[in-house]
C-alpha cells in the first residue's frame, strides 16, 4: 500500500527543488497535494506532471508571506480534497547574505518573514484543519546552518531557520495529545536553484561538497524521501525532532 494513501498534503515552495520533488513523491505515494509558490507557470507544469502520472494535485500560487494565502491553502485542501493530513512548510530563501554588522534591517526582516514568519502563518491555518481530521504531520524545512554549524554571512538565514525548530517543538508540545506531530527536516547542501545562488562557481561547489562526510551534495529527491518518512506513519512516534539529513556536514572535519 502507498505510504500516503488517501492523505492530503500542502507543500510550499513547490515550484522547484525539494518542494517540487516532494510534491511528486507524495502524490506517487497516494496523497492529494496542494502546491504553492510564486511562480505560477512552474506550479501548473508540476500539477500537469503529477496528473499525467495518475496523481491528484492543485496549484494555488501566491506569496507565502501573505496570511490570506495560508488560509486559502488550508481551505483548498478541505474543499477540494476533504481535509488536511500533512503540511510541508518548505518555502524559504537565503536572503540577506553579508556580514552581520552590514545587514540592513529591512533585509533582516524580509529574510525572517520568508523563512520563519511565513511558516508560522502556514501552521496557524494548517493546525485547525489537521485537528479536524484527528491530527496529522506538520513538517518544517530548516537547515544545518544555525543549528550544527555557523556559516559566515548567514546570520539572518541561520536565525530564521533555527527559529523554525523552536516553533516546531512548541507546536509538538501543544498538540501532541490531539494526534498532531510536528518535526523539522534539516537538509545538508542540496543541488537546488536556491542552493546554486550560494554555490554559484565551481570553486564554491567543490568547497560545499567537501564540507560533507559524503563529499557531495544531496539531490532534491533524497531530501524528499526524508520528508516522506516524516509525513508517513513510519515516523508515528516522532515529534518535536530536528532531523538532520545532511550528508554528515555536521560531523565532518575532513
Amino acid at each position: 500500500m502507498p505510504a500516503l494513501s488517501d492523505k492530503v498534503a500542502i507543500i510550499t515552495g513547490a515550484s522547484s527543488g525539494i518542494g517540487a520533488a516532494a510534491a511528486r513523491l507524495f502524490a506517487c505515494e497516494g496523497a492529494a497535494v496542494v502546491v504553492t509558490a510564486r511562480r505560477e507557470a512552474e506550479l501548473l507544469a508540476l500539477v500537469a506532471a503529477i496528473e499525467a502520472e495518475g496523481g491528484r494535485a492543485v496549484a494555488v500560487p501566491g506569496d507565502i508571506r501573505d496570511e490570506a494565502l495560508a488560509e486559502r491553502l488550508a481551505n483548498t485542501a478541505v474543499e477540494r480534497f476533504g481535509g488536511l493530513d500533512i503540511a510541508l512548510n518548505n518555502a524559504g530563501a537565503i536572503g540577506a547574505n553579508e556580514p552581520t554588522p552590514e545587514i540592513a534591517l529591512d533585509r533582516w526582516r524580509d529574510t525572517l518573514d520568508i523563512n520563519l514568519t511565513a511558516a508560522f502563518l502556514g501552521a496557524k491555518h494548517q493546525i485547525p484543519a489537521m485537528l479536524a481530521r484527528g491530527g496529522g504531520s506538520l513538517i518544517f524545512t530548516s537547515t544545518f546552518v544555525g543549528h550544527a554549524i555557523g556559516m559566515p554571512g548567514m546570520a539572518a538565514y541561520g536565525a530564521a531557520k533555527a527559529g523554525l525548530i523552536g516553533l516546531s517543538r512548541v507546536i509538538a508540545a501543544e498538540f501532541g495529545a490531539q494526534g498532531l506531530r510536528s518535526n523539522c527536516l534539516l537538509p545538508g547542501g542540496t543541488d537546488t536553484e536556491a542552493g546554486r545562488e550560494f554555490a554559484h562557481t565551481p570553486e564554491i561547489i567543490a568547497f560545499v561538497e567537501g564540507m560533507h562526510a559524503l563529499k557531495r551534495m544531496a539531490t532534491p529527491d533524497e531530501i524528499a524521501r526524508a520528508a516522506l518518512f516524516l509525513a508517513s506513519d513510519a515516523s508515528s512516534f516522532m515529534t518535536g525532532t530536528a532531523m538532520l539529513v545532511d550528508g554528515g556536514v555536521s560531523i565532518s572535519k575532513t
